[in-house]
């Protein structure tokens, strides 16, 4: 990349960039110029875990959709995220997480959304854990 200026050379009226490529990155010209990137790194999940990570997002966003929150579903709900978070990083969850997650389906999930999605995630579960 050059700049030239009237004095170096250049056609006059200021500053000019030439550039023969660019890759990566963000690029923003003018006086206002802004650019923001965004990069996302997907983990692909192990066998097993795709299937838990689809039922844990189905289940957080009915949870979600709940007018009523209480200590319970807020608990399901930090429980949910840790172990979504944990497999979108890793590809996979650890034996704490999933095993804390799945007591807790058993002891509040009836009452946290519809049955199909608490048991999707319990099944997920018990297949990983045996």
């Amino acid at each position: 990349m050059s700049t030239d200026g009237g004095a170096s050379g250049g056609t006059g009226g200021g500053p000019q960039i030439h550039i023969g490529s660019i890759s990566g990155g963000s690029q923003a010209f003018g006086d206002h110029g802004k650019a923001e990137s965004v990069n996302y790194t997907a983990v692909p999940a192990e066998p097993g875990y795709g299937e838990l990570l689809t039922a844990v997002r189905v289940l957080r966003t009915e949870l979600g959709q709940r007018e009523e929150r209480t200590a319970e579903s807020e608990a399901l709900g930090a429980e949910l995220a840790e172990v979504e978070g944990e497999i979108a990083r890793t590809g996979r969850s650890a034996q704490g997480p999933l095993t804390r997650l799945r007591d807790r389906l058993a002891a509040y999930g009836p009452a946290a959304a519809t049955a199909a999605s608490v048991t999707a995630v319990t099944q997920a579960i018990t297949q990983l854990l045996g």
